[in-house]
């Protein structure tokens, strides 16, 4: 059972406390953030929480999935709640065990050697790189529109024709019982193997990837997914579900009164844009098609980010009452100035941190109703000194809001630490611990 982390316990396998381990990969590593925290993570705090399959966990910010996963792994019902339509996606297709292994491995290997075909036809060979003139090539492309949607070098010219001739051939012979899993497959093979893609502290454009084994390491995660489907193939489990959906406003969602626990983590207050993590999959596989989509994605996002900040938004007078955050704000604002920095963005960090709280404050209000008496909560949260080098003790601070709200702070459990290279420190990431007494 967990108990409250002293700072040496837990600085000593710093490096390694957010790494998945090995036997944690089923069902895990189908998808997964590479901001997501690990599974033996929510493995402690049910233990802690002492939760049992006659309870409910939520994940009101459940991203691809993991506690709902590891929720559904202990036998505890759960649901989520995710307004990413992407990371929505992923996880609803990793909670959905009730598929045909062997049809899914089966048709994927029709599909593959269908587009294994096609590629030869073409002078291309899926093992082995590429030697030639790619002008001489007939290669699938993005449309102008997609283009724009993406980080410009995210993939290279040959590993997205790969892509897209193996997506064609899947429309064509599309099973519908095992179509979505074979989409999830594609877009990890999508991240991890085709594209150009670094994650960072912000998902950037690294060393360019010329040619990859896109069919074979397809095919090798679908026969992963299917050895995953084997193990629990007859076994029953607990209800899980994921909902597209706001956080902000979750009593619109779930019933009242019937959530348990918490499980979770919001994004932080700092200038990594959350959509862009999975931008690359979510415009190749058609979650989001025009800017449009983009920004009416973002409208439903905890204003985490300047990217994301729009003119009528109003979550900042959920926090007018906390000296303290409207301080942060205005030592922010005042160091832009100082500093000299003229920029749109710079000249909303001030805002922006004002409408994180705020948007987090609405979140806690709404998720009251919901909360059977004696709910426990775990947040994992992080301070940031994003903005300009201005802390910001996030999980103090949330803390704060949640006891003005009618919340029980129970304490506060130190996760690890992480340098940030701006500031030269060690920054604390937390799970704040709360009660909701009813």
């Amino acid at each position: 059972m967990l108990k409250n982390c002293q700072d040496s316990k837990v600085t000593k396998d710093n490096s390694n406390l957010n790494k998945i381990d090995e036997q944690d990969r089923a069902f895990h590593d189908w998808y997964r953030f590479v901001l997501s925290y690990p599974p033996h993570l929510v493995r402690d705090y049910i233990e802690n929480f002492r939760l049992n399959e006659k309870q409910v966990i939520l994940d009101p910010f459940c991203g691809t999935g993991t506690t709902l996963v590891e929720s559904k792994l202990w036998g505890i019902p759960s649901w989520g709640i995710e307004a990413n339509p992407f990371a929505h996606f992923a996880t609803s297709v990793k909670i959905d065990w009730d598929v045909d292994p062997d049809l899914l491995y089966s048709h994927s290997r029709e599909v593959a050697e269908l587009a294994l075909d096609l590629l030869r036809q073409q002078g291309i060979e899926d093992s082995v790189p590429f030697a030639g003139n790619i002008a001489d090539l007939p290669l699938h492309q993005l449309s102008p529109e997609q283009n724009k949607l993406i980080l410009s070098g995210s993939i290279s010219p040959i590993p997205l024709h790969k892509v897209l001739v193996l997506l064609e051939c899947l429309e064509k012979y599309k099973i519908e019982k095992v179509y979505r899993h074979q989409l999830l497959a594609i877009a990890n093979v999508l991240v991890f193997t085709a594209s150009n893609l670094r994650f960072g502290p912000e998902v950037g454009v690294g060393k360019s990837t010329v040619d990859a084994a896109i069919i074979g390491t397809w095919i090798a995660k679908i026969n992963e997914m299917a050895e995953n489907l084997r193990r629990v193939k007859g076994q029953s489990f607990a209800p899980t579900r994921a909902y597209l959906a706001d956080a902000r406003g979750i009593d619109k969602v779930l019933p009242p009164q019937s959530v348990d626990a918490v499980i979770t983590s919001p994004p932080y207050p700092n200038e990594k844009d959350y959509t862009r993590i999975t931008r690359l999959e979510s415009v190749i596989l058609g979650f989001i098609k025009t800017k449009a989509d983009l920004q009416a994605f973002k409208k439903v996002l905890i204003r985490s980010n300047t990217r994301n900040v729009y003119k009528a938004d109003d979550d900042d007078r959920w926090i007018q009452d906390y000296p303290e955050i409207q301080a942060i704000a205005n030592r922010i604002e005042r160091r832009r100035i100082e500093l000299g920095k003229t920029s749109g963005f710079e000249k909303l960090y001030g805002r922006v941190t004002k409408l994180y709280f705020g948007g987090m404050a609405r979140h806690l209000a709404a998720l009251r109703s919901v909360l059977r008496p004696d709910a426990q909560l775990a947040y994992v949260v992080g301070d940031q000194a994003s903005y300009l080098r201005v802390m910001i003790r996030t999980g103090q601070l949330l803390a704060e809001i949640a006891q003005s709200l009618g919340y029980e702070f129970v304490r506060t459990d130190l996760f690890r630490t992480r340098f940030a290279t701006g500031t030269k420190e060690q920054l604390r990431e937390e799970v704040v611990i709360l009660r909701w007494r009813g």
